[in-house]
């Protein structure tokens, strides 16, 4: 007589097959054409700005983790990730060193001090961002636009750390959002989509960006909710001030197209760690950083708003999480 075994284990019950590993690696096959775009306008600048994050993401990680977890860690490429988006954040002349240090924040205490993947509050790369912005400010605020050259350092790459250098090849060129808010000046659309513009290295070629976010939808790695909510709250918010002064406040399609807006709202705002975890608070996640987006973009002191807006709605998802559960079944609301 055949025994039945009984096995007796806890959630999840129903496994998919798509692992970490393979979702993260997803992720990064759809940032590899950003980079190499990126490379593309701003030559060798972006290139040692990207292999420096990349490299002191990864070292970051295999310092912090235990000697027998170091290489297993490593393998589940977020460490990658973060160091792809922390650079793409950062402007193409950034000192390398300072590069250096944000991955290390960004890991460090974007990631390992909460206790490693999945227990951190914070997007790992934009508080490494965040981190720069306010430890180097005139640095990660010298733009160097796109001029052709592809072999060229830009700018402090090679600076010494606290040393500031005396010649500066990579003068500070306005970048599009910087142009509007000071200037009123609006950027040619075929220019934000193409990515022809001063800016940060994720600042290119919007068109690459949207494709991208498209294919991470099908594949179900982002929540729909979320980059939709950002870009309807960003095109009605913005888009009644436009219509009471188009002099004075940008356009929803310039508001969507510049800056970080696209990236902040496919690879940040979707991270599935900091975001919430429920339907209805993935919609007040969504909701609420677009109108922070506008808000700061408008009347704040910065032209750029939305590193601000993500990190301020990722301290809220705990409480989204909280008070918009959904009701278990069988038990009142």
């Amino acid at each position: 007589m055949n025994s039945i075994k009984l096995s007796v284990s806890t959630a999840p019950f129903l496994k998919d097959k798509d692992t970490t590993p393979k979702i993260m690696m997803t992720v990064v096959y759809t940032l590899i054409p950003i980079v190499f775009v990126s490379i593309y306008y701003f030559g060798l600048g972006a290139l040692l700005v990207t292999l420096t994050a990349v490299f002191s993401c990864m070292f970051t990680e295999w310092l912090f983790n235990k000697p027998e977890d170091r290489f297993k860690t490593l393998k589940d490429g977020s460490g990658l990730i973060t160091g792809l988006l922390l650079a793409l954040t950062l402007p193409p002349g950034f000192p390398l060193w300072m590069v250096f240090i944000g991955g290390f924040v960004a890991i460090g205490m974007g990631k390992a001090m909460w206790g490693g993947l999945g227990q951190n509050v914070f997007n790992p790369a934009l508080l490494g961002r965040g981190f720069l912005q306010a430890a180097f400010p005139t640095a990660i605020t010298t733009w160097s636009p796109p001029d052709g050259r592809y072999f060229g350092l830009r700018g402090t790459n090679t600076a010494l750390p606290f040393f500031q250098g005396e010649n500066i090849d990579a003068v500070s060129g306005a970048t599009p959002l910087s142009k509007m808010k000071f200037d009123h000046l609006a950027t040619d659309t075929m220019d934000l989509l193409l990515g022809s513009t001063g800016g940060s290295l994720g600042e290119t070629c919007a068109i690459l960006i949207i494709l991208a976010g498209v294919y991470l939808l099908i594949k179900k790695i982002i929540n729909w909710r979320i980059p939709l909510s950002i870009i309807l709250t960003v095109s009605i918010f913005s888009g009644i001030f436009y219509m009471i002064n188009p002099e004075i406040y940008p356009s929803p399609i310039f508001m969507i197209l510049s800056g970080g807006m696209l990236l902040g709202t496919v690879y940040m705002a979707t991270d599935l760690v900091t975001s919430p975890l429920t339907p209805k608070g993935t919609w007040i996640f969504g909701i609420g950083i677009g109108i922070l987006i506008v808000l700061i973009r408008i009347w704040g002191g910065l032209p750029e708003g939305v590193m601000y807006a993500i990190l301020l709605m990722n301290s809220a998802t705990p409480l989204l999480n909280r008070f918009t559960k959904i009701r278990t079944y069988g038990h009142k609301k």
